[in-house]
């Protein structure tokens, strides 16, 4: 994937693009306090206009479209959380918890799982939860995947109102949530026990999530929210998770058949979308459009990435190994995705290697 560079030429080539922005990793909390709060304040208003407007009305319609587009964008601070150290901004991260994750069934912890997607060992292969080949695999396994965004929501529900409270008293179901339900992750065979350290916390937020839940169920069965309720919640929640699984395929080429990567190859996997466009805000919000820029130096804060991207481009051009990760617009890049999927015979499918990998994973036993 790159230009015949040595490993020493790498390392050499990524120091010169570090030195270009290496001063632009430092965060500016004020201005996270204000975008989550003004992001949270738009999905919540919006979502009281969702659920008291006459039903089918445009103030509901509309009510339902910004809610989900303002919930997906301050839903994108966990992925700026996971990034932080562990003593970095503490309470930005427990109200992002009570004003997104608990209310979404989201908690960030469970997204710890993140960091070994920007690993060499472990981004591009089957123990990479964040990366499937569907550019190395038949059409229909993007249509399988496409077909996952109406369950998010209720297997979200299942595994924090059901799953989760039951497995506090019935070991092997925890010993299975741990491993196959504890993560967030776009790749179904994605199995590894979740980490010994963080499990204190996951207990909290489950019980915050069961409290969450518990809350609608007694105010249903008391009267003032009615079945019709869950029906809409489901709608919008859907909705939210639904862009960021359908932005999802313009995040990578998803080509890779299983191997390891090197850092400059995972570069170039990734993707840069940098027309700039409607769309583009709507669905790359908080740095997100940047994401081969993320995968090169993963520390740098969303709001100096485009900063960032236009001196890597003045310092290196337009035939630099960084540059081949850019990209006008998201249809380009799943327009591209599709056509090599449909040329991908079935038996060459790089999927068999994901399912193999999770067969064998499934017979470990749990840590």
């Amino acid at each position: 994937m790159t230009q015949a560079l040595t490993p020493d030429q790498e390392r050499q080539w990524i120091r010169q693009a570090h030195s270009v922005v290496s001063d632009l990793f430092e965060r500016r909390p004020s201005l996270y306090w204000l975008d989550l709060i003004v992001s949270a304040a738009v999905a919540w208003i919006a979502t009281v206009v969702y659920f008291t407007a006459p039903a089918w009305s445009a103030w509901q319609i509309l009510g339902l479209v910004v809610a989900g587009i303002a919930f997906f964008r301050a839903g994108t601070f966990m992925h700026e959380i996971i990034h932080m150290s562990r003593g970095e901004m503490p309470w930005f991260k427990r109200a992002w918890n009570l004003l997104i994750g608990v209310p979404l069934l989201m908690p960030w912890v469970l997204y710890r799982n993140h960091v070994e997607h920007h690993s060499r060992a472990h981004f591009g292969t089957p123990r990479d939860g964040e990366y499937l080949p569907l550019g190395s695999a038949p059409l229909r396994e993007t249509v399988k995947y496409l077909l996952h965004t109406p369950v998010l929501p209720l297997m979200a529900l299942a595994r924090f109102g059901l799953a989760g409270p039951l497995s506090w008293f019935t070991p092997p179901l925890r010993r299975w949530l741990l491993k196959s339900g504890t993560a967030y992750v776009s790749n179904p065979y994605y199995r590894k026990t979740f980490p010994g350290k963080e499990r204190r916390h996951l207990v909290i937020v489950e019980a915050l999530c069961l409290t969450w839940v518990g809350f609608w169920l007694v105010m249903t069965l008391a009267g003032p929210v009615e079945w019709l309720h869950w029906l809409m919640a489901w709608l919008l929640h859907a909705w939210t998770l639904g862009l960021n699984w359908v932005r999802n395929l313009a995040a990578h080429t998803y080509t890779n058949r299983g191997e390891a990567m090197s850092h400059l190859d995972q570069l170039q996997d990734s993707v840069n979308i940098t027309g700039q466009t409607w769309l583009t805000v709507w669905l790359f919000p908080v740095g997100l459009r940047y994401h081969a820029l993320h995968h090169l130096f993963p520390g740098l804060p969303y709001h100096s990435m485009g900063e960032a991207h236009q001196r890597l481009m003045n310092r290196f051009g337009e035939s630099s190994p960084y540059a081949r990760a850019n990209y006008d617009n998201y249809f380009a890049v799943v327009a591209r995705l599709f056509r090599q999927a449909s040329h991908t015979p079935a038996d060459e499918s790089a999927i068999t290697t994901w399912q193999d990998h999770a067969r064998t994973s499934t017979q470990l036993p749990a840590s």
